[in-house]
C-alpha cells in the first residue's frame, strides 16, 4: 500500500487577491518561508521515499524545505504543476469573479476550459495529476510512503478522485497553504486519510513495524473500527 502525502505549497504576494497560475519566478513569501519550514519540522518524523514536486518555484522552495536534512534528491514532475490558467492568469479575483466563466468554474469545474492558447480544462488537470500520482505510486512500490508538493486545485483533484467524487462537487474540498492531505492506495481503493491537515503529529503515518501487528488492508472497517493503533 503505497502512502501519498500532498502538500501545497506557502504563501506568496500574489497568494489569495491574484490567481498566480505558472507565474514565473514566483517564490514564498516571509510567511510562505515560516510555513514551509513548520511543516516540515511535523514531516520529520516521516521516512519519505521520495519528494516529488510541481515545477513552480512556490512549490520547488517549499519542497526544498521538506527535504533538508534528507538524503533524497528533489525529483520534478510537470504534472504536479497548477492547472493551466490561460488568460485568467496574473489577474484579480475580484476581477474574475464577474466573468461568466467564473460560475462554470464554481458549479459545474468538469465543463471549466480557461480561455487562452495556454488555457487547460480542469478535467484534463485532474487526469495528469491523477495518473503523476498513480505513475509514482507504481514506480516506488507497495511500502512507500512519499510526498508530492504541488497547489490548491490540483491537490483538490486528486483527492476527488480517491474519493469517487465527480469532479463537480471538488470544491467543496479545502486545500489551505501547506496543508497536509494523506492518501493510502491500495489494490482494492484509495484511503483518504487526512484532508487540509495544519497541525498535529504524523505518528499514526508511520510504517507499521511491530512484530506480529497486521499490515493494513484494503477492506473498509464495518462500523468505523478503533481508528489508529497506539
Amino acid at each position: 500500500m503505497t502512502t501519498v502525502v500532498l502538500v501545497r505549497h506557502g504563501l506568496t504576494h500574489l497568494t489569495g487577491p491574484v490567481l498566480a497560475g505558472w507565474t514565473p519566478g514566483l517564490h514564498l513569501d516571509d510567511r510562505g518561508r515560516k510555513q514551509a519550514a513548520a511543516v516540515a519540522e511535523r514531516l520529520r518524523p516521516l521516512p519519505l521515499a521520495a519528494v516529488v514536486s510541481s515545477p513552480l518555484d512556490r512549490c520547488l522552495d517549499t519542497a526544498a524545505a521538506v527535504l533538508e536534512g534528507r538524503p533524497q534528491e528533489l525529483q520534478v514532475d510537470d504534472r504536479l504543476g497548477e492547472c493551466r490558467y490561460g488568460d485568467w492568469t496574473g489577474r484579480p479575483l475580484k476581477e474574475l469573479a464577474k466573468d461568466p466563466l467564473w460560475k462554470v468554474v464554481q458549479a459545474h469545474p468538469s465543463a471549466a476550459v480557461f480561455p487562452g492558447p495556454e488555457g487547460e480544462a480542469l478535467r484534463d488537470t485532474q487526469a495528469r495529476a491523477v495518473r503523476a500520482v498513480r505513475d509514482w505510486n507504481a514506480r516506488l512500490g507497495p511500502d512507500a510512503t512519499w510526498l508530492a508538493c504541488s497547489h490548491g486545485d490540483v491537490i483538490k483533484a486528486v483527492v476527488a478522485d480517491a474519493m469517487g467524487l465527480h469532479l463537480d462537487l471538488f470544491q467543496r474540498i479545502a486545500v489551505d497553504p501547506c496543508s497536509v492531505t494523506v492518501i493510502r492506495y491500495t489494490e482494492l481503493r484509495p484511503f483518504v486519510l487526512r484532508v487540509n491537515d495544519t497541525g498535529g503529529g504524523v505518528a499514526d503515518l508511520l510504517p507499521v513495524t511491530r512484530k506480529g501487528r497486521r499490515r493494513p488492508s484494503s477492506d473498509a472497517v464495518v462500523g468505523g473500527g478503533t481508528g489508529a493503533p497506539v
